[in-house]
């Protein structure tokens, strides 16, 4: 079902998010990553804006990515039964329930796409940006051993100028782990290393693209 609704979406949403994007992509290496996505993997991005999610339907096409999304999302009665066709992870970030790791995990099994706004929230006016990054896409990398995918956007949405991204190289969390480091420190580890490779990729969207 979530292959097929995915696939509705695209087809029927291509020209209107053409005119809402209007997205520049740039990579980091395209031989290695570009769009087309092989196997299982963690896509992570930073977090501007509630359409930063349609940004990635349409520049990863022809995979079905299955995001991790705020409970908040799935209380709107519409949106969340259009967010569950499309195979949303519904996360509650108030209580202590992690059934969307293992919902997670079991995509990432299959060979699947999962999807992950490591910052939990959309920052404030303000804040630092990108926020902290929270342990999940670490956890789930580790654990798994998938490739993480990490992906920028500009969030420039719905404007005169163009929507930027850029996607970088695939990672592996394992290239962030010395043998002494104990669960903690290398979740911790991860998640700092992947922020930072984030911010490296805002670099990118200075420059041309597609």
């Amino acid at each position: 079902m979530n292959f097929f609704w995915n696939w509705f979406v695209k087809i029927t949403g291509w020209p209107a998010q053409l005119l809402c994007f209007r997205t520049k992509i740039a990579y980091e290496d395209k031989s290695t990553q570009g769009r087309h996505i092989s196997g299982p993997a963690i896509i992570i991005s930073n977090h501007t804006s509630v359409f930063d999610y349609a940004v990635w339907i349409f520049v990863f096409w022809s995979r079905t990515l299955r995001f991790q999304m705020a409970e908040l999302l799935f209380k709107k009665p519409l949106l969340g039964i259009f967010l569950r066709l499309l195979g949303g992870i519904r996360v509650d970030r108030d209580s202590h329930d992690f059934g969307f790791l293992s919902k997670s995990q079991t995509v990432l099994d299959r060979g699947g796409v999962v999807g992950i706004f490591p910052e939990s929230r959309l920052p404030l006016p303000g804040e630092e940006r990108p926020l902290p990054f929270k342990v999940s896409a670490a956890y789930l990398a580790i654990t798994t051993g998938a490739k993480i995918i990490p992906v920028y956007t500009n969030g420039s949405y719905f404007s005169t100028r163009r929507a930027r991204v850029a996607i970088g190289k695939p990672l592996y969390a394992a290239d962030f782990i010395t043998g002494d480091m104990d669960e903690k420190t290398a979740l911790e580890t991860v998640s700092r290393c992947l922020r930072e490779k984030i911010i490296e990729l805002e670099k990118l969207t200075r420059g041309t693209g597609e």
